[in-house]
């Protein structure tokens, strides 16, 4: 049975989702995003088969992925979601079966976020179907805030707060090559109950961006981004910029119960859980008169935030572990290149 033509394709998987008068159901080749009060911020994220998530992830979650770690950025900027474009490489053996689980799972999330799809574009990967090109994706989203929040505010005085868990990710990455490859299992997680495993690995495969504390952003960070990286190096990236430094306890930062207990089974851990990426929370730098009203916009949102430390004069990031030292993390970070 012959595939869809890209215009049949469209009409039939995305159209249904551009339900937005300015998407004009996807039969232009512009869109009309509604004027609205405040800034207009926008990012945007690629993600590759094989380098962001695994080949074989499930393509509703990698859908949800891709938009999810797009309105992180945006939150982290104090934006509520506006609406995205979708550009998607389709590998030259894609099937009807993926686009409809894949455009199932952005339906989900455009539901969820009231986030709507404007337009995009869709193209064939090169490459014959014995070796397909990877499949790739990339979102450019649109928020708006009153206020929007930039890395470069950070004053001396300010404490450094981080919303969520941190390392969840990161570990999950590890729990989900060991599902697909046993061989490669490291014995911590042989160790490690099932339902901490499974934990980790839906954390990996579906990240939760914190929208709803974009208002408190807004209103009361002097700093913020997302943690995509890593919470020690883009912690690092955020005082560089703003021309400051800072203190963290490792013992204030917050893990969840499979992090600690992966922790507990290997204490080498801990570097990749702050080094490690793909936590999408965000980290704010907030002054400490406006601390009570932020955590009390946590509370109100559900999302839980918890202060690490505080950011000094001078220059550099020295996360202090136990016995009052500073952790040695090497290049702190994910790198993409």
């Amino acid at each position: 049975m012959s595939r869809p033509s890209e215009d049949e394709l469209i009409a039939r998987y995305f159209a249904p989702l551009a339900t937005a008068p300015g998407a004009d159901g996807l039969t232009d080749d512009a869109a009309v995003l509604p004027a609205g009060a405040g800034d207009l911020v926008v990012t945007k994220d690629m993600l590759v088969a094989g380098v962001h998530f695994f080949p074989d992830d499930p393509p509703d979650l990698v859908a949800r992925k891709a938009l999810r770690v797009n309105l992180s950025d945006l939150a982290a900027k104090g934006a509520r979601p506006a609406g995205f474009l979708l550009a998607l490489g389709l590998p030259a053996d894609w099937t009807e079966a993926f686009l409809e689980a894949f455009t199932r799972g952005l339906a989900t999330d455009i539901e969820r976020f009231g986030c709507p799809l404007y337009g995009g574009d869709t193209v064939k990967m090169p490459g014959p179907v014995t070796r397909p090109g990877p499949l790739t994706l990339s979102v450019t989203a649109f928020g708006r805030t009153g206020r929007t929040v930039r890395r470069n505010g950070a004053e001396p005085g300010d404490l450094i707060v981080v919303s969520g868990t941190i390392g969840d990710g990161a570990l999950g990455l590890k729990a989900r090559l060991a599902e697909r490859e046993p061989s490669l299992q490291p014995d911590w997680l042989k160790l490690l109950a099932p339902e901490h495993r499974a934990a980790l690995a839906g954390r990996y495969l579906l990240p939760e961006p914190r929208t709803g504390l974009a208002d408190a952003v807004s209103a009361h960070a002097s700093a913020a981004m997302d943690i995509s990286d890593g919470l020690a190096g883009d912690l690092a990236k955020l005082m560089k910029v703003s021309g400051v430094a800072g203190q963290v306890r490792l013992a204030d930062i917050p893990v969840s119960a499979a992090v600690r207990a992966a922790r507990d089974l290997d204490t080498s851990l801990v570097t990749t859980m702050l080094t490690g990426g793909d936590d999408y929370e965000i980290l704010a730098t907030v002054p400490p008169g406006a601390l009570a009203a932020f955590e009390a916009a946590g509370r109100a949102a559900g999302v839980a935030v918890a202060v690490i430390g505080q950011v000094t004069a001078g220059d550099g990031l020295a996360i202090i572990d136990a016995a009052g030292q500073p952790l040695s993390l090497g290049a702190g970070r994910f790198e993409h290149f």
